[in-house]
């Protein structure tokens, strides 16, 4: 409960009968010149005396020696007779000579006449609640972040030793000054109606969700902040306890991250760029060597190994020209390739039809180069070898993501046919022999459909290569 004592005019045995009823209060009454005048249950409970040993004795003896010393006992009767009324905090000493700490207030009591006829006391033992503030107190004190309570107003209420160390300010030149004291100028407009707007919906949370927040030192000095927000309930109302924490060395880590990320990835450009001129080099050397010579096999056999670097170019010029270096768009990387392999092989567009569906297809470099290699090395087969005596087909080349993890390529054509005794994996063309050796290096299951349509299917999880 509640209960203070409000101006009473009357000093009869009435006002015994009502104390009496109050518990965990220490509530009695004083003579004009301080003397115990009567006491209740409540008041022997807290501070240990009965009524017999205590009522006629002046009630400094509830005070400690110190305070009995600087004439505090006479202080509050004089100003309890100057102002009506008095509140204050303090120690205070059981029979025991224990002391605790109290809450007391002091009414005068009139007569009808309306003269001073005594003092109504009560004193409340709030030794733990100070207590839990004392320890609330010290955990805000000394904790690692800048602590700050903030009145409704603005005006700054409660500083900790971290908050002095963080803003450069001793602590009795941040009491009662506005909070925005300690914010950049460009935010002092639009700070008050933050604060109010929290105050109307006060919730424990972080500020500033999203946005970069910045404070102030006493040199003028800006630094990022992050800053959580907290209400508390005070007796003068609400008021905000905020957490500061000065993120500086975070960002000064995030910086250099990214900065070494950004080196990272300019480094992986100018790799792929050089790996590719590279090939670029290679590929034409081997177009100025076959030009050279007049064997058609040579020829083919340079013009099948030129086609496979120009593959391996591609891939490299894709990764330079992407912003993931991780990933290649596949589907972009067939749209490229298919064109080439038809130029290459001189095959007449209108006789030959090619199909590509790999739509959103992303593979990592280590799968991309060898599915790559594959779809190059069917095509020059299927081109080669399923349309004799310049018969027309189509030839399409299908990839796609399925759950799991798993990408199927497949190659296939609507030409002559696979002979039934050809056994890919025993096969002495080079071509065949590099798809059953890129399917071991894919960790790939591939099966194989001879004819309407020939079509040869590889299936591999992407996690298995990693």
């Amino acid at each position: 409960m509640n209960i203070e004592p409000t101006l009473m005019e009357t000093g009869d045995s009435s006002v015994q009968s009502v104390t009496e009823a109050v518990t965990g209060l220490a509530v009695f009454m004083l003579d004009v010149d301080g003397n115990v005048a009567s006491w209740t249950s409540g008041a022997q409970a807290i501070k240990g005396y009965t009524a017999d040993e205590v009522i006629g004795r002046h009630f400094s003896l509830f005070f400690t020696e110190e305070d009995q010393r600087a004439g505090k006992p006479q202080e509050a009767l004089d100003s309890a007779r100057t102002n009506g009324r008095i509140e204050w905090h303090g120690w205070r000493v059981r029979k025991d000579q224990s002391r605790f700490f109290a809450r007391i207030v002091v009414d005068i009591i009139r007569n009808q006449a309306g003269d001073i006829v005594g003092f109504a006391k009560v004193t409340r033992d709030i030794s733990e609640q100070r207590r839990l503030e004392e320890r609330a107190r010290r955990v805000i004190e000394f904790s690692p972040c800048a602590m700050l309570m903030v009145r409704a107003s603005g005006a700054i209420e409660m500083v900790n030793i971290q908050a002095e160390q963080v803003f450069g300010y001793p602590r009795e030149a941040l009491i009662g000054q506005p909070i925005e004291r300690l914010l950049p100028a460009r935010y002092h407009g639009q700070h008050p109606g933050l604060r109010t707007a929290f105050l109307t919906s006060p919730q424990s949370r972080p500020m500033g969700v999203g946005r970069d927040l910045y404070a102030v030192r006493q040199d003028g000095s800006e630094f990022p902040v992050e800053i959580a927000l907290n209400p508390i309930e005070t007796e003068d109302g609400t008021m905000v306890l905020a957490a500061i924490a000065d993120i500086s060395d975070r960002k000064q880590k995030e910086e250099r991250i990214k900065a070494a990320l950004k080196e990272k990835e300019l480094m992986l450009g100018e790799i792929h760029h050089r790996v590719k001129n590279n090939l670029q080099i290679v590929y034409s050397l081997l177009d100025l060597q076959s030009s050279g010579i007049e064997d058609a096999v040579a020829q083919g056999l340079l013009r099948e190994s030129r086609n496979r670097v120009k593959s391996m170019a591609l891939i490299h010029q894709m990764l330079y020209e992407s912003n993931d270096f991780t990933q290649v768009d596949f589907a972009g990387f067939l749209d490229n390739l298919v064109p080439t392999l038809i130029s290459a092989y001189g095959i007449d567009p209108g006789r030959i039809t090619l199909f590509v569906n790999a739509a959103h297809v992303r593979l990592p470099i280590n799968a991309a180069i060898p599915c790559g290699l594959v779809v190059n090395e069917l095509i020059v087969n299927a081109l080669k070898h399923a349309f004799p005596d310049n018969r027309p087909g189509a030839i399409r080349v299908d990839i796609f993501s399925e759950p799991g993890d798993r990408v199927v390529l497949s190659v296939s054509d609507d030409g002559a046919g696979m002979p039934d005794d050809l056994d890919i994996a025993e096969s002495t063309t080079l071509g065949l022999q590099l798809v059953t050796l890129l399917a071991e290096q894919l960790k790939a299951e591939m099966t194989i459909n001879r004819t309407k349509p020939t079509r040869i299917e590889l299936r591999f999880r992407v996690s298995d290569l990693e």
